[in-house]
């Protein structure tokens, strides 16, 4: 049915904003139960004290009551008493479904989370399987204020299925400030996504608006809510594109009470050497190849040499002789072996110490651990070990690689061309690690080198949103940080924007080290308009034949145009266009081609018209964004002015590419999109 606007004087409306009231003092008498916990008697030590004291503060952030943020958004009124397995229910029991759990004096829960298993009915049951729920009733807010309500009878089996206005509204709600969370709005599909196992790595392929990358951060707070003591140990992350990006889904996790997630970018994760430099499209595909590991691989062990001359240990008076065969049927065994370079190099004195043992032993001595350690230090022992089987600086190794052309040709010989080897060669040698002009490319080399020394620490669980982008050498980076753990992994395929993008989801898992990942398709948009999405979908053919056309679920059309101006007209016209859009409420984002952002700033502050960078947040004063186009991946904006759309293709070092940095722009309205172009459209565009 549809939403009730009701008056004061409505008891149902009223009895729900009492019942909000009271949640609100528990949360605050939750809190306050925290903020009085004395620990002085209860640490061992000044360390004991910090860690404890460090959680209490955590948990008294996480009970923050968010006064523009709705406590609950939604009830379910049970039709039975569940069986054993749902003991949480009782008969005609009703329970509230919000951000966080809040309970009363007694302990009773006044709001349940929304990640607990009696909520999922919320967002699952339907009149073909209402999973004994009688009534469904979602709350309409204003601010924090409840000012509707609206209830959907799950029994009538006769009637059919309605999309809820309220549900739609929410959808819609012009967006000022950071990503929201959806906790609301969560659809079955999604729900199924977010409630995975965590054993499981599973990859969303999802179309513009599909909400893919909020259904990465739900899925890992439900994971924490689910599996808290196990991530606690073993950490979680979300990996994204950019800064920007990063900045503004900052936001969502802490709002359903989760702060102890990282946030970080490939380049953060790979951050062993200053990048200033920059790389050619070409070098930057060879560096982010596959067969770059296998090159690394082979040239960590390069200096790896067999010994030629037998060891020769003094303890006391004795002489330990240990001929150079069986030293060099030692070193083999552990190549063999493939592990770690530095975990075989810390194996190798002990494994000749052991010979030594072995010769201790058949002369009659009793020789115990700590005299196998001794000589595993013996000066003649580390001498050989430092000759047989050298340190490693992963830096300089890599930099040795890109400077020494016989070195590489060496290493890269039946791997790569000799063409594609003198593409990734510096054009002027650096004389150390520090003063190399290292580009992000080379970062990845160097982390990959790393981790053939010394294996990189995983974690629990990694979310990699727009994954699209990443070379087959970043997901390898990606995929050691969660070798032991599982992941989320999030992306577009028809919004790969580097020349390396993602051709398969199925090569991508692979090279994350996760093949037999599940592989979701989100195709049905919740923000994105109609005839925006429609009109973005014609790129699809040239630059995704593969995927399916998304479609939007939005009744609403949106403001869209598309306007022909003269070139001495184009500056004024979009400069109007965003004087336009900001008299609608909600934020507005004006996408150019990167060449094009000076003068379009240069625009707006000689009109007057302030204007923000990506990722700094919007406000009341100010909802006005300038963005280039090589940043707007993954914001969304109420409005979108997109200038020039030739210009943002020809901006990229091929067509396919620019067009999809194109379907990019033309997806990131959310209410109205307004295309002002002076040069002729992309023919895709028809």
């Amino acid at each position: 049915m549809p939403a009730q606007q009701v008056t004061e004087a409505d008891a149902p409306l009223e009895r729900e904003r009492a019942h909000l009231s009271s949640s609100r003092a528990a949360l605050r008498a939750m809190r306050a139960d925290v903020e009085s916990l004395d620990i002085k008697d209860v640490t061992a030590n000044w360390v004991n004290a910090a860690v404890l004291q460090r959680q209490i503060d955590d948990r008294i952030t996480a009970l923050a009551d968010l006064a523009h943020t709705p406590l609950f958004f939604g009830r379910l009124d049970y039709l039975h008493a569940p069986g054993a397995e749902q003991a949480e229910g009782a008969d005609g029991e009703r329970f509230y479904i919000g951000r966080r759990h809040v309970h009363d004096a007694d302990g009773d829960p006044m709001v349940i989370d929304w990640r607990a298993p009696v909520s999922q009915p919320f967002y699952r049951a339907s009149k073909k399987d209402p999973m004994d729920v009688g009534t469904r009733r979602r709350f309409g807010y204003t601010g924090g204020e409840l000012t509707a309500y609206e209830d959907e009878d799950l029994t009538d089996t006769a009637g059919a299925e309605r999309t809820s206005r309220l549900l739609q509204t929410e959808i819609e709600r012009p967006r000022v400030g950071p990503m929201r969370d959806i906790v609301a709005t969560i659809q079955p599909e999604q729900d199924e996504i977010v409630r995975a196992d965590i054993g499981g790595t599973v990859c969303v392929q999802g179309a513009p608006g599909t909400g893919k990358t909020a259904v990465g951060l739900h899925r890992v707070a439900y994971l924490l809510y689910a599996h808290r003591e196990r991530l606690a140990r073993t950490g979680t992350l979300v990996v994204g594109p950019n800064r920007s990006f990063l900045h503004y889904i900052e936001q969502v996790l802490p709002a359903l009470g989760e702060l102890n997630v990282g946030q970080a970018t490939v380049d953060d994760l790979v951050a062993h050497v200053e990048v200033r430099g920059a790389d050619t499209a070409a070098a930057a595909c060879v560096k982010g190849d596959a067969r770059m590991a296998e090159v690394l691989r082979r040239a960590v062990r390069s200096g790896v040499t067999m010994p030629t001359e037998p060891l020769v240990v003094v303890r006391g008076s004795r002489r330990w002789r240990v001929p150079a065969y069986e030293i060099e049927e030692i070193v083999r065994e552990l190549l063999a072996r493939d592990i770690r370079y530095g975990a075989a190099r810390d194996a190798l004195p002990q494994r000749i110490a052991h010979a030594v043992l072995v010769r201790m032993e058949a002369a009659g001595e009793a020789p115990d651990d700590r005299v196998q350690d001794a000589v595993a230090r013996n000066a003649a022992v580390k001498a050989l070990v430092k000759t047989v089987w050298p340190l490693v600086d992963p830096a300089k190794l890599v930099l040795r690689l890109l400077t020494d052309a016989e070195f590489l040709a060496e290493h890269a010989e039946g791997l790569l061309t000799p063409e594609e080897q003198a593409e990734i060669l510096m054009a002027k040698p650096a004389r150390s690690v520090k003063s190399a002009k290292w580009s992000a490319a080379d970062a990845v080399l160097i982390d990959e080198a790393a981790d053939l020394v010394a294996r990189t620490p995983s974690l629990g669980h990694v979310v990699l949103d727009e994954a699209q982008d990443l070379s087959p050498m970043q997901y390898r980076a990606v995929g050691r940080r969660c070798t032991t753990g599982s992941a989320t992994i999030l992306g577009d395929l028809a919004q790969g924007t580097t020349p390396w993008a993602t051709r398969s989801w199925a090569e991508a898992l692979t090279h994350l080290g996760k093949p037999d990942a599940t592989v979701e398709e989100l195709t049905q948009g919740f923000r994105v308009p109609r005839e925006v999405i429609a009109y973005a979908s014609r790129l699809l053919p040239a630059i995704a034949p593969e995927l399916n056309e998304a479609t939007s679920v939005r009744e609403a059309a949106g403001d869209f145009s598309v306007r022909s101006v003269t070139a001495d007209e184009l500056d004024t016209t979009v400069v109007k266009a965003c004087h336009e859009a900001l008299k609608h409420e909600g934020s507005t984002g004006l996408i150019a081609a990167d060449a094009r952002i000076p003068t379009l700033a240069a625009a707006l502050e000689k009109a007057g018209l302030p204007y923000l960078a990506p990722g700094e947040e919007t406000s009341a004063e100010a909802r006005l964004t300038l963005a280039p186009a090589t940043l707007a991946k993954g914001l969304e904006y109420d409005y979108v002015v997109l200038d020039e759309p030739e210009r943002v293709v020809a901006g990229e070092p091929d067509e396919r590419t620019g067009l999809r940095r194109l379907y990019v722009a033309l997806t990131r309205a959310v209410s109205g999109l307004t295309v002002i172009h002076a040069q002729p459209l992309p023919a895709e565009l028809g």
